[in-house]
């Protein structure tokens, strides 16, 4: 409501970006009534946007189906965003360099909003493609990553997404308590890493550290993905960790 009433506010162009964020992974290609769905706009404001935003290049449409997709004009945003972030370029060598030597999958990820974003991902050769496409988010206390960034936070900023920030059960192991998920960010506090298992996917052990700005604040962290079939925790701390806070500690946040 706030923002509806802020004579600043584009409510068409707030629409549009609404029609636009109806894509993601699991819908990559839309009908005009899945669109309508989707954003819970009417068909004729769907119908027009969708036009509008096809005929501008930031949709395809498929002229036997009908159906709409992003286009190639998505790719070129992201472009500008990995050069409007400083972080990125400082964060890429260090990442090449750890992939290099160790062979594990490396992220980047940053907060965003209540989740986590990846903008870099280093795969390897075990990697799935749903594993190695930079931009995917996640729920961040549902992960390593957001868990230690929120332990350098302030008690308050904590205490506020504990309550308030999503959590869901992606794997029959992902905790979802959020007394338990508190105590995983107490102990990211004291030891200055966190581990989750099995929270995103089966069979997945992942290692976080911060990467901690001048105010000894982190809106980023380095993250590796590790099999639990071949790595267990007391492995990890002793081959990965010491690199991946090395490593950390040489990207200025």
């Amino acid at each position: 409501m706030e923002k509806k009433q802020n004579s600043l506010f584009v409510g068409t162009l707030a629409k549009g970006l609404r029609l636009l964020r109806a894509f993601d992974e699991s819908h990559v290609s839309l009908s005009l009534a899945e669109l309508v769905a989707r954003t819970g706009l009417e068909k004729s404001a769907v119908q027009r946007l969708a036009y509008t935003l096809h005929h501008e290049g930031m949709l395809e449409r498929d002229p036997g189906t009908r159906r709409y997709r992003p286009s190639h004009a998505w790719l070129e945003l992201a472009y500008a965003y990995y050069w409007s972030d400083p972080l990125i370029s400082r964060a890429l060598p260090k990442l090449i360099e750890f992939s290099r030597a160790y062979g594990e999958i490396v992220n980047l990820a940053q907060i965003s909003g209540d989740h986590i974003i990846y903008s870099l991902r280093l795969p390897n050769q075990r990697t799935q493609f749903a594993a190695s496409i930079v931009g995917r988010r996640l729920p961040a206390l549902g992960t390593a990553s957001g868990r230690v960034m929120l332990s350098t936070w302030s008690d308050a900023e904590v205490e506020h997404a504990l309550e308030t920030w999503p959590v869901h059960s992606a794997t029959p192991k992902t905790i979802i308590d959020r007394d338990l998920i508190a105590l995983d960010i107490a102990r990211a506090r004291q030891e200055g890493f966190a581990i989750t298992k099995a929270q995103m996917m089966l069979n997945e052990i992942s290692l976080a550290v911060p990467v901690i700005s001048i105010d000894g604040r982190a809106d980023a962290a380095l993250q590796v993905s590790v099999s639990s079939l071949t790595f267990d925790e007391a492995r990890l701390k002793e081959e990965i960790l010491p690199a991946l806070l090395d490593t950390a500690s040489g990207i200025p946040g």
